[in-house]
């Protein structure tokens, strides 16, 4: 471009936001026969093309971007991205927007460079901020600076919620996460809202933003990308952030920056407010002044680079990138992506050692190409340096190379982040596919990248409406706001429904709206409520009315009526007095609510007395008295079940007479426990389980829903799950034996069946010896205890471990005489040839190894309680011996030192035995010896 003006040909057109600069330039654009404006953004770029377009058609209208490029041959008027803005050419007005973006640490010496050099032949407009005037006026002293004052008010109202945000209103935050965290909240609460982010493609964008202008939603959720120059229908602005992220680190916003978005509030003459919403600081009196008198501080400094670069060689390009700037209100910018990039091929093994003014000018050219998807330094630069390399050495990019990238990219499917990482990805490639003679076809690529980015844009559009409009919601709040809305219609089922979209249902008490995420809308419950109320009023009438079988009493602690539920359960005083809680929402009050109550508390009072009357009885048993009522109250506390361990010393006390009579109340002394076996029954274990969770760890612990299953199931043993307290297997009404948990009177019926077992002694009772005995008070597995348990083997042998039995296994051996004969019989019958004597010995002998080796050993087990000497199986030979030798020994010594032994026989005081309890398993034993 020409850099010689003559004075007077620059208008600085300077001031707050709504003041017409951007529709004034394109006015003076279109008073000249050639222009050009640049634009901060791709997507402002999009806005102007197309309103130039209406105005001259499109064959008058060229766009560049860095990722579009639409050209036509007689284009009289070019709109482009500042950076994206053509040099080889003059035209006679030139127009660059939002310059005060020059203050920008990575892109702003771009800014400064136009703001200095770029020139039309006829008329140059810098249109920005009022904080640019003095620098303008110090860099360009012959510039006409031009201060145009806002059309509309803007007024600070202080802070609010975000789902109290008025109609119209635009939320801004500065990330991805929080733009999409305000939205799902507004789509809960308000029925949805469109989002514009500068990351978004043109396409999705323009699909958002006509979500907000056709009134579909009332909230739009941007970043600060709403505030450079697009113009929307905006009556407020809420700030949720005051941090962004510039590129470099988290810093606050200044007031200018405050300023550039609360002004996108109003339009032309319509007055706009502002405040903040979220976690955001109200502002301070100072700032609020700030910005609605659009005074702030001046601009000091602008970022700058050298722009008349040296190509010769990489060091002299990049001496000339490191050239000082020499005016005071110019700063070097940081070294920048661009630079950044470049260093990058400089190190690169087969690039940095290559030299030349072309080549120089390929790597910058390349260094060039954006880093849209934000990835690391090294990444970006393998990127570059492979499409260096393609272009040095085949003059253009490989086809095979490209057509692999953009293959990855052409995948609509995915979600929100999937897709917008595709659309970055693919944007890559559409710079590349718009850099002249990079391709050997690149018409082909820029359609193809375009159409790709296009599919993209539609998808995640399509997904950003799915997730953050909800239309059911967005139709009902049309209506509200409209006060047109019809009656809600209910189903039988319960549903609630209107014009045909679903909006929730009754259960019970209680109205749900039917959302994704079940969220709830005080506007939809209040659309709904003048249908719902009469429903539920009558509900109340026929809960008040129901017979007791039409209420059922959940694991999880849940009263269901019909199955719907309407009242769950909370812990009380007592174990066996809860409290009852109605579910229901504002629409069941009053006395309607008292008559639930009462009856529901009258139904819960009567299914505990029905299922626990012998627990109550034992609370306060008038028949008893001392320690038997001790016992009574603590077996009614521990819910009718109680290791008899735990009350073994009162228990010893208890006199038959006693004990009788708390037989009669329903209690049984097992060996085990001490139990109500009535209160064993399903019914009664399941409520007593429900009740005693509620006092201990709630219903929702581990157990308290699966083990009514099994109660119900009738199974008398199970696998113990470690999952589960072991506490609540007792309460369940099983005893945990390692494990295996048992149900405590199955468990006292094998105490029953073990005890003659043990207590038989053949010697002394000459009756055929029942099934099981074995000799020396020791007793051996049978059917009916394995039937008993419903289970045998190892589960079975750690039952009676852990009830204090060892087992004694004494291997069986094989008869060799009855496998020989085995053996002869199988081979006979195989040859049916007869067996000589000769081979029949020899057989014998063959079939009793053949049984030794095939054979696994059989043992004979024998349990015995714990501590006792084991008199059976391979000791007993033995043992007779001993018993012989002792007796024959007694005998004869007896005869000389009878006198002897009497006389060394200390005088010892009686030894008083220790009484045996009557129900324990070894009383019987005892009783037969004695």
């Amino acid at each position: 471009m020409d850099t010689h003006f003559a004075a007077g040909n620059v208008k600085a057109i300077l001031g707050p936001t709504n003041t017409g600069k951007t529709h004034y330039a394109v006015e003076r654009l279109l008073a000249h026969r050639t222009g050009m404006i640049g634009l901060p953004l791709r997507l402002l770029a999009r806005e102007v093309y197309q309103r130039l377009v209406e105005r001259v058609g499109v064959g008058a209208v060229a766009l560049v971007t860095g990722e579009e490029r639409i050209a036509p041959k007689n284009a009289r008027y070019w709109v482009a991205t500042v950076e994206a803005m053509p040099t080889n050419f003059s035209v006679e007005c030139v127009a660059i927007d939002e310059i005060q973006t020059a203050t920008h640490l990575d892109r702003g010496h771009v800014f400064t460079d136009r703001i200095l050099n770029a020139r039309g032949t006829h008329e140059t407009l810098l249109l920005g901020a009022a904080t640019m005037a003095p620098i303008i006026a110090a860099l360009l002293p012959d510039a006409e600076i031009i201060h145009r004052p806002r059309f509309s008010q803007l007024t600070y109202v202080g802070s609010k919620k975000i789902t109290r945000q008025p109609r119209r209103s635009a939320i801004v935050a500065f990330s991805t996460n929080e733009v999409y965290a305000i939205a799902e909240l507004i789509r809960r609460q308000r029925g949805g809202a469109a989002v514009v982010m500068g990351a978004l493609s043109p396409r999705t964008r323009n699909a958002q933003v006509e979500l907000y202008e056709n009134g579909e939603v009332d909230f739009l959720v941007a970043t600060d990308a709403i505030g450079m120059g697009l113009n929307l229908d905006i009556n407020h602005v809420a700030f949720a952030a005051d941090m962004k992220f510039d590129g470099k680190q988290m810093r606050p916003l200044i007031p200018a920056e405050f300023a550039q978005i609360a002004g996108r509030a109003g339009r032309h003459t319509k007055d706009g407010t502002f405040g903040v919403t979220g976690g955001v600081e109200p502002f301070s009196d100072e700032l609020a002044q700030q910005l609605e008198t659009h005074e702030f501080e001046p601009i000091k400094i602008l970022q700058w680079r050298n722009s008349n670069l040296n190509f010769a060689s990489f060091q002299l390009l990049q001496q000339s990138l490191d050239v000082r700037a020499d005016h005071p209100k110019l700063t070097n910018v940081p070294v920048a992506k661009d630079q950044q990039a470049l260093e990058f091929l400089m190190r690169h093994p087969d690039i940095g050692p290559k030299n030349g003014k072309a080549i120089t000018q390929l790597a910058w050219d390349c260094a060039l190409i954006p880093d849209y998807r934000n990835i690391s330094p090294a990444q970006h630069g393998e990127i570059i340096a492979t499409i260096f390399l393609n272009l040095e050495q085949n003059e253009t990019i490989s086809e095979d190379w490209i057509a692999e990238q953009v293959r990855f990219c052409d995948n609509d499917q995915g979600e929100i982040d999937t897709l917008s990482n595709r659309i970055k990805q693919i944007r890559t490639w559409t710079y590349v596919a718009n850099r002249k003679n990079w391709l050997k076809d690149p018409t082909y690529w820029r359609e193809k990248t375009n159409e790709i980015e296009n599919t993209l844009s539609d998808a995640l559009h399509k997904r950003l409406t799915q997730r953050f409009i909800d239309r059911r919601t967005s139709v009902l709040m049309r209506h509200l706001r409209d006060k047109q809305m019809t009656a809600p219609e209910i189903s039988q089922s319960g549903e609630v429904s209107l014009e045909g979209q679903t909006i929730g249902s009754i259960e019970g008490f209680r109205f749900t709206l039917s959302s994704q995420d079940g969220g709830e809308t005080k506007n939809l419950r209040s659309a709904a409520s003048v249908a719902i109320a009469p429903e539920i009023k009558k509900r109340a009438e026929k809960v008040s009315d129901s017979p007791n079988d039409e209420f059922v009493l959940t694991a999880d602690g849940l009263i269901r009526w019909r199955g719907e539920v309407i009242a769950e359960l909370a812990p009380g005083d007592e174990v066996l007095a809860p409290r009852l809680i109605i579910l229901a929402d504002e629409s069941l009050t009053g006395p309607d609510l008292g008559a639930v109550q009462d009856r529901l508390d009258l139904w819960l009072r009567h299914a505990i007395n029905t299922q626990l009357e012998q627990l109550i009885a034992l609370k306060e048993p008038a028949e008893l008295e001392g320690t038997a009522r001790g016992v009574a109250f603590r077996l009614s506390e521990s819910l009718g079940v109680i290791p008899r361990a735990e009350i073994a010393d009162e228990v010893k006390v208890l006199d038959q007479d006693v004990r009788a009579i708390m037989r009669k109340m329903g209690v049984k002394f097992g060996a085990y426990h001490i139990y109500l076996p009535l209160s064993l029954k399903p019914a009664p274990r399941e409520i007593a389980l429900i009740l005693w969770a509620l006092k201990n760890g709630g219903v929702r612990q581990p157990g308290v829903r699966e083990l009514p299953q099994i109660i119900l199931s009738g199974r008398t043993s199970i696998d113990v799950d470690p999952e589960i307290a072991k506490e609540l297997y007792e309460i369940a009404g099983f005893k945990v034996t390692g494990n295996r948990a048992v149900r405590v009177d199955i468990l006292e019926r094998l105490a029953d069946l073990i005890r003659p077992l043990i207590a038989f002694d053949p010697k002394r009772n000459q009756d055929t010896p029942p099934e099981g005995a074995a000799d020396g008070n020791g007793f051996r597995v049978t059917v009916e205890m394995t039937s008993l348990l419903g289970c045998a083997g190892e589960e079975f042998s750690t039952v009676l471990k852990s009830l204090g039995y060892k087992v004694t296994r004494t291997p069986i051996e094989a008869k060799p005489e009855e496998a020989a004969t085995e053996t002869e019989t199988v081979e006979a019958a195989n040859n049916n040839e007869p067996q000589t004597e000769a081979v029949a010995e020899s057989g014998e002998k063959v079939a009793a190894k053949v049984v030794a080796e095939t054979e696994e050993p059989q043992f004979d087990e024998v349990w015995q309680p714990a501590g006792r000497r084991n008199n059976n199986a391979h000791h007993g030979k033995k043992r007779d011996q001993n018993r012989n030798q002792f007796a024959k020994g007694k005998k004869d010594g007896n005869k000389g030192n009878k006198k002897h032994n009497q006389q060394k026989r200390p005088n010892k005081p009686a030894h008083k035995p220790k009484p045996i309890d009557p129900d324990s398993p070894f009383a019987a034993l005892a009783a037969l010896k004695k």
